[in-house]
C-alpha cells in the first residue's frame, strides 16, 4: 500500500532492508532487500562516458529493484497469507484511485518541467490531466495496478501455499514480465543532466534474474541492559551501535536527560561514528566468491571493540570537533573518499565546503529534497517482529518504467568511483545504504522493533529515543515526542555529498539554555520548528506478553493501530 499512496518516499521498485524475528524459534535475522549493482557497471564504464560522481537521478544510478524480493522472501519464508489478498488493497487503491497528500503534490510540482521535457512516462501518470493532482483529489496508477495484479495472480497459479506463491510471482518479476520491460527501458537513454544529459543505464533483465533477497546475521550491542539490532556494515546500521558504545563509555547513564552537556556529547558521538562510516562500511561481500577490494577490512566487531570506543571516546572534548576524525580500528589506517579529502583540503581550516556539486531536479538529501523513505513496526498477537524501512524507487528521482507504473531505484548514487574504498562501486556489490530498521531485545522475552525515515538522519534520531527510552525509563511515546536534532557535520550520502561543517539542527523545544550551551561549545546551530525532526515509530511485545506500540505526530504521517 505504501509504495501506491506514497510514491514520493518508496516504490515497489526500491530498496528495503528488514529485521525479522520468529517468536516460534527466538531468532533474530536481517533479509536484504537491497539490490546490487549491474554487471556492466564498472569505474571503467563511468569515466568512458565522463562521469566521475554517479548523480542521483536518472539511469545512471539504477540499482537491481530489492524491494519486491524482499517482500516475496518474507511471504514465502514466513507468511501465511495468499497474494491475491494481500495485494488485492494496493490494486484497488492504484486502479480506482487514493486522495493525493500535500507532498505528493509539491514533488510533482517541483520536478514537472522535467517530466513535461524529458520523463513522459512519468508525465503520463502523474501529470495525467496536464498538472499535478492536487492535494486530496484522486490519484490513480492502473499500469501499477496491472503490474501487481499480474504478479498475484502468477503467484496463484502456483499452488496453495505461501512460498510456492512468493516464489512464482519472485520469478515473474525478476526473470519474467517485469525483467523484460525494465531491460527494454534501461537500454532508453532518459535525462539526467549529467554531461549530455541524457544516458542509458547498465542495468539488465539479466541482473534482475541473477539477485535474490537475503538473509544474514545482524549487527549488535547490550545498551541499557537490552541488545540493540541493526543491520551490517552494507547499511549505516552500525552508526547507531558505535553512538551508544562512546556514549556509555563517556558516561552518559550518569548525566540527567536534560542537561546540555549530553547533547554536546551526541552530536559528538555522531561525528566519530559517521567518520568511520565515510572510512570502513560498505558491502564486503561481492556475492560471486570472487575477490574482495585491497586493503584490510574492517568489522563490526572491531568498531566496537571496549579498547578502540574508550581511545574514540576520549576524543568527546568540551568544544566541537571541526574536522572528520576516522579511527583505527584493529589499527587499520582510514581511508576516506578521494572527494571528500579535496573537498577538505579545499575548504577552511581542515574543513570542507558546504556542498560538492549542483543539486538537480530529485537529487539531494530525501528529508529536504521533497522525498524520503517509509518506515514499518509490526508485532502480531504471538510475538513475531518486523521492522522495515521501505525507500528508493522515488517518483522524483527516476523515470517511471512504461507499463510497469513504477521507478527504478538510484542507490547507485552512493557508491565511490574510486578503486578499493569499502563504499567503492563494483558490479554485484549493495550500495552502502542510509536504511537502517532496528530491533531491540531483553532476553526476557521483550522484543520491539524502531526506525525511522531520514537518510543520514535515521540513525542519529533514534540516539535520544533509545537513551531517553532505556537508561531514563522514558515511555516509548515519550521517547518519541522529546525533542531532538541531528549533526550536518559530514559528508551527506546523497548526491552532491554535500555537507555543513559544524552544522546542527535542532528543534526549538530544546530550549535556548541547551540551544546556546550548544553554540557557545562552537556548534553551529541552525533552530527549526518546534515538532520537524524525526519519524520514528516503534511496536512490539512486553516481557509481560502485552503488545505496544508509539509514533511520531511529526508531519501528520505516523500513527500507531491495534487490532
Amino acid at each position: 500500500m505504501l509504495h501506491v499512496v506514497e510514491p514520493h518516499l518508496n516504490g515497489l521498485g526500491g530498496d528495503m532492508p528488514v529485521i525479522v524475528h520468529e517468536a516460534a524459534t527466538g531468532a533474530t535475522r536481517v533479509v536484504c532487500g537491497q539490490g546490487v549493482a549491474p554487471a556492466a557497471a564498472t569505474v571503467d564504464a563511468y569515466r568512458d562516458l565522463g562521469v566521475d560522481a554517479i548523480p542521483g537521478t536518472g539511469h545512471l544510478a539504477a540499482v537491481v529493484p530489492g524491494t519486491f524480493g524482499a517482500w516475496m522472501h518474507l511471504l514465502g519464508r514466513y507468511g501465511t497469507r495468499p497474494l491475491t489478498e494481500l495485494a488485492s488493497y494496493a490494486v484497488t487503491y492504484a486502479r480506482h484511485g487514493h486522495p493525493t497528500l500535500p507532498r505528493v503534490t509539491s514533488t510533482i510540482d517541483a520536478v514537472a518541467h522535467v517530466f513535461r521535457e524529458h520523463w513522459t512516462s512519468s508525465a503520463a501518470v502523474y501529470l495525467a490531466g496536464g498538472a499535478a493532482p492536487s492535494p486530496g483529489s484522486l490519484l490513480r496508477n492502473p499500469d501499477l495496478a496491472d503490474t501487481l495484479e499480474v504478479l498475484a495472480r502468477a503467484g496463484a497459479a502456483a499452488g496453495g501455499d505461501a512460498a510456492s506463491q512468493a516464489e512464482a510471482a519472485r520469478a515473474a518479476f525478476y526473470e519474467g514480465f517485469v525483467a523484460d520491460a525494465v531491460d527494454a527501458f534501461a537500454a532508453t537513454p532518459q535525462w539526467d543532466g549529467v554531461a549530455d544529459g541524457a544516458h542509458r543505464s547498465f542495468l539488465t533483465g539479466a541482473d534482475l534474474a541473477a539477485w535474490r533477497a537475503s538473509e544474514e546475521a545482524p549487527a549488535t550491542l547490550v545498551f541499557g541492559g537490552v541488545e540493540v539490532v541493526k543491520p551490517g556494515l552494507w547499511s549505516q546500521g552500525p552508526v547507531l551501535l558505535q553512538q551508544l558504545a562512546l556514549l556509555e563509555a563517556a558516561g552518559v547513564a550518569g548525566i540527567d536527560a536534560d542537561d546540555p552537556r549530553w547533547v554536546h556529547l551526541a552530536i559528538e558521538a555522531s561525528k566519530l561514528a559517521m567518520a568511520d562510516r565515510e572510512a570502513f562500511y560498505g558491502d564486503s561481500l561481492d556475492h560471486d566468491g570472487g575477490a574482495r577490494d585491497g586493503g584490510e577490512r574492517v568489522a563490526v566487531a572491531d568498531l566496537l571493540e571496549v579498547a578502540y570506543t574508550r581511545e574514540r571516546a576520549a576524543l568527546l572534548g568540551e568544544r566541537a570537533l571541526a574536522d572528520l576524525l576516522p579511527g583505527r580500528p584493529r589499527g587499520v589506517e582510514p581511508r576516506l573518499p578521494r572527494h571528500v579529502v579535496e573537498a577538505m583540503r579545499a575548504g577552511v581550516d581542515g574543513a570542507w565546503p558546504t556542498g560538492l556539486g549542483e543539486v538537480r531536479p530529485g537529487e539531494g538529501e530525501p528529508t529536504v529534497a521533497r522525498g524520503d523513505t517509509c518506515h514499518l513496526d509490526v508485532v502480531d498477537r504471538w510475538g513475531n517482529v518486523v521492522s522495515a524501512t521501505p525507500s528508493g524507487g522515488w517518483l522524483q528521482s527516476s523515470p517511471v518504467v512504461p507499463g510497469l507504473g513504477f521507478s527504478l531505484p538510484t542507490r547507485g548514487q552512493m557508491f565511490w568511483l574510486e578503486e578499493g574504498h569499502p563504499a567503492s562501486l563494483r558490479p554485484g556489490r549493495r550500495p552502502r545504504t542510509t536504511l537502517s530498521p532496528g530491533l531491540l531485545r531483553d532476553g526476557h522475552g521483550r522484543v520491539t522493533a524502531f526506525g525511522t525515515p531520514g537518510g543520514d538522519q535515521q540513525d542519529q534520531w533514534t540516539v535520544p529515543f533509545l537513551v531517553r527510552h532505556l537508561l531514563h525509563g522514558s515511555s516509548l511515546q515519550t521517547a518519541i515526542d522529546a525533542p531532538t536534532w541531528h549533526s550536518t557535520h559530514g559528508p551527506s550520502s546523497f548526491s552532491p555529498r554535500g555537507a555543513e561543517p559544524l552544522g546542527v539542527v535542532a528543534e526549538s523545544r530544546l530550549g535556548e539554555r541547551v540551544l546556546g550551551d550548544l553554540r557557545a561549545r562552537g556548534h553551529e546551530v541552525t533552530e527549526v520548528g518546534p515538532w520537524t525532526l524525526g519519524r520514528i515509530s516503534a511496536a512490539g511485545r512486553r516481557a509481560d506478553g502485552l503488545l505496544e506500540a508509539a509514533a511520531n505526530a511529526r508531519g501528520n504521517q505516523g500513527y500507531a493501530v491495534g487490532r
